[in-house]
């Protein structure tokens, strides 16, 4: 069974409203310049570490947006945890394929995880993948990955704090759409998608490329009770 109630939550999400038109291509032509311009990964890191400690040893963690594989997937490897990364960049996939031979990388929407029967897993992260989302798919997005972990699976989430909506900025010489909450709101969304937060920590952030604007970001230590 895919969730709770034992049915797929995508099923009942408007399929014709998903658009990633530029996503994935934006991620493509930047291929490894994204870990120049993101050197210092801190926050990611911690959660990363957290969650690498808190699962048994040898669990199934899923890595949506898994990017280059670099820092998540090599550390959650390198504690000996089996990972499946997933990311929409046809780039980004062949990158974690070479930097983390150890990890399954597969290249496939996130809304398409359910129908691929990968699951369940034990841990699950979602590092700014979530923020590539309208935020009306955020919640089904969430629900999901609710669904695809075992009862007591946790999740360890990064977002940027922002109150936006599928709102377009430029990135590195692309344009890419992203949307935010503020963090009391971020912690409802999360919460009402059926996970119990169980640590919190905020990040300020400054890309080391002025083409990028400074953020501050929000991890979430998170479990499905």
């Amino acid at each position: 069974m895919s969730d709770t109630e034992g049915h797929q939550v995508y099923t009942g999400y408007d399929r014709a409203a998903i658009d990633r038109a530029g996503q994935a291509e934006a991620f493509d032509a930047i291929g490894d310049r994204y870990d120049d311009v993101f050197p210092h990964k801190e926050g990611q890191l911690a959660a990363g570490a957290w969650l690498a400690k808190e699962l048994p040893a040898g669990s199934r963690v899923l890595d949506v947006g898994c990017g280059t594989g670099v820092p998540t997937a090599r550390q959650l490897a390198d504690a000996g945890h089996r990972v499946t990364g997933i990311d929409i960049s046809p780039g980004m996939v062949e990158l974690g394929r070479a930097n983390v031979p150890g990890a399954d990388f597969r290249l496939m929407d996130l809304a398409d995880l359910e129908a691929a029967g990968l699951g369940p897993f034990d841990g699950a992260t979602a590092f700014f993948s979530l923020l590539m989302l309208p935020r009306k798919e955020i919640p089904v997005a969430l629900r999901m990955l609710h669904g695809q972990l075992r009862p007591g699976g946790l999740l360890a989430l990064g977002m940027v704090e922002a109150d936006v909506d599928d709102f377009a900025i430029p990135f590195l010489g692309h344009t890419i759409r992203v949307s935010g909450y503020l963090r009391e709101e971020l912690r409802q969304v999360v919460s009402d998608a059926g996970f119990e937060i169980e640590g919190e920590e905020s990040f300020a952030y400054a890309p080391a490329s002025t083409d990028v604007s400074p953020e501050i970001q929000v991890f979430l230590n998170c479990r499905r009770p």
